[in-house]
């Protein structure tokens, strides 16, 4: 379980597809501490939870090794990720830890194409859209996970949704860097998805 509180960036340094190509073995070059990584602990690479397998110091950097198997590489911008990709980091919540964000479970739901950027004066305010399915939990005012960071939507019209990013998110995310027509994961709000599900039942 996470919040969408983004602790770093991390940079993929080597890339090794496996199983056919059904299995991406991926190393990630990271500001944390070794000694708080154990194998088997979780870590969102923007937004997709994953597992560490291995970790290890090469210089003064931290690395961990997690495997993106063929679903997370058929759902998800993982597809796209190749050496020198750069990623958002969470770790895992561990109880008593700060919610800052919301509850994110780390499976990312699909993609969300940027449609537009637009930069204000220390803001940016984004564009973009979905699938139908998804759009469906979608709400204004509302919270979402975009390459695993928290976000709370701003408007919405149809499949299109924005939000508005403040200087702090530009600055220690990967969204400083989006541009339109690029791709990024979403997961919607879990609450949203629990309230579709009752309404269908009644």
């Amino acid at each position: 379980m996470f919040t969408g509180i983004v602790t770093d960036i991390g940079e993929i340094v080597s890339f090794t597809p496996t199983a056919q190509g059904q299995l991406h073995r991926l190393r990630i070059a990271c500001r944390y501490d070794r000694a708080t990584i154990a194998d088997g602990a979780s870590i969102a690479c923007n937004g997709v939870c994953l597992t560490v397998v291995a970790s290890g110091v090469e210089g003064s950097k931290t690395w961990f090794d997690v495997d993106a198997a063929a679903e997370t590489l058929a759902l998800t911008t993982a597809k796209h990720w190749k050496v020198g990709t750069r990623l958002n980091l969470e770790r895992a919540l561990k109880i008593g830890d700060e919610l800052g964000g919301h509850i994110v479970a780390g499976h990312a739901d699909g993609i969300a194409t940027i449609v537009s950027r637009e930069d204000l004066p220390d803001m940016a305010r984004f564009e973009l859209s979905t699938t139908r399915e998804l759009a469906r939990f979608i709400a204004t005012k509302g919270s979402i996970t975009l390459d695993g960071v928290s976000l709370t939507i701003n408007t919405v019209k149809d499949v299109s949704f924005s939000v508005l990013i403040i200087p702090h998110t530009l600055t220690v995310t990967t969204i400083g860097g989006w541009k339109a027509g690029a791709e990024v994961n979403i997961e919607v709000d879990l609450m949203a998805r629990y309230a579709a599900r009752l309404t269908e039942m009644k």
